[in-house]
């Protein structure tokens, strides 16, 4: 468990999965889901294996096994990223790849932009340049997450960002709102930092405009045909530009 702070300086224990092989990929998700969910039920550490490396699986504050903090305040892209930081050091690894997706790839940004010595190489996917929970409204997404309102329908803007809340584990929903309003206060942490790679479905909403994010990374830009915020991330399209990107053979991903 890594061990990082919240604001006021109380300890946050950060759960991960360290996956057997050769240099591991950091895999970041995105919000409400773990880990697990979206990196291994997807098939992503299994490609990774295949390809001869390990994987470093988190679940980020306020999800899964992590920590769970009912204070906004507790959540930022800078704040989640110094809890990987902290991992990294933990797990003695001066330096690695990273793989991140949605809200992810925030705080995936975040880190490299806090320790650009210790992310070779990134891939971000399913987003944009606009912050979504701010964009659908910090209370409309509250709801959602609190079950105070029905689930909303596929087509609803703010569908994607609730879309794992029904199949992940260890759910705190007062956890994932002060998520919400937490993130929603804080810039987006876009910039060149490191090599980029950004990946995501032609028919996501969340990353409509993400050519124009690739332009400010300074990233290239893979668009995956008739895929959305959900079915991108375990699309084959997608390993087999992120894989090769990182160095790693991307033949029998599935």
């Amino acid at each position: 468990m890594a061990l990082s702070e919240t604001n006021d300086g109380r300890a946050v224990h950060l759960h991960r999965d360290r996956h057997p092989g050769a240099d591991p990929v950091l895999l970041v998700h995105g919000f409400a889901t773990t880990g697990a969910l979206t990196w291994e039920a997807t098939g992503w550490v299994e490609a990774l294996a295949a390809g001869g490396r390990g994987a470093l699986v988190p679940d980020l504050r306020g999800h899964g096994r992590s920590d769970k903090p009912h204070d906004p305040a507790a959540y930022s892209p800078d704040l989640l990223a110094a809890d990987l930081l902290a991992m990294l050091d933990e797990e003695g690894l001066a330096a690695v790849d990273v793989i991140a997706y949605s809200m992810g790839s925030w705080v995936a940004l975040a880190l490299a932009r806090l320790a650009p010595d210790r992310v070779r190489r990134l891939v971000v996917g399913g987003i944009g340049t606009v912050e979504q929970f701010g964009r659908w409204g910090v209370s409309a997404v509250q709801a959602s997450v609190r079950g105070d309102v029905v689930m909303p329908e596929a087509e609803s803007p703010i569908a994607p960002l609730v879309a794992s809340l029904r199949r992940a584990p260890d759910v705190d929903r007062e956890a994932l709102a002060a998520c919400v309003a937490g993130m929603a206060t804080h810039p987006l942490p876009l910039g060149p930092t490191v090599p980029a790679l950004l990946v995501a479905g032609d028919a996501d909403p969340v990353a409509e405009d993400a050519d124009v994010a690739a332009g400010i990374l300074g990233a290239e830009l893979v668009l995956l045909p008739r895929r959305n915020h959900v079915t991108a991330l375990s699309a084959r399209g997608f390993k087999q530009a992120a894989l090769p990107f990182l160095g790693i053979p991307a033949a029998g991903s599935r």
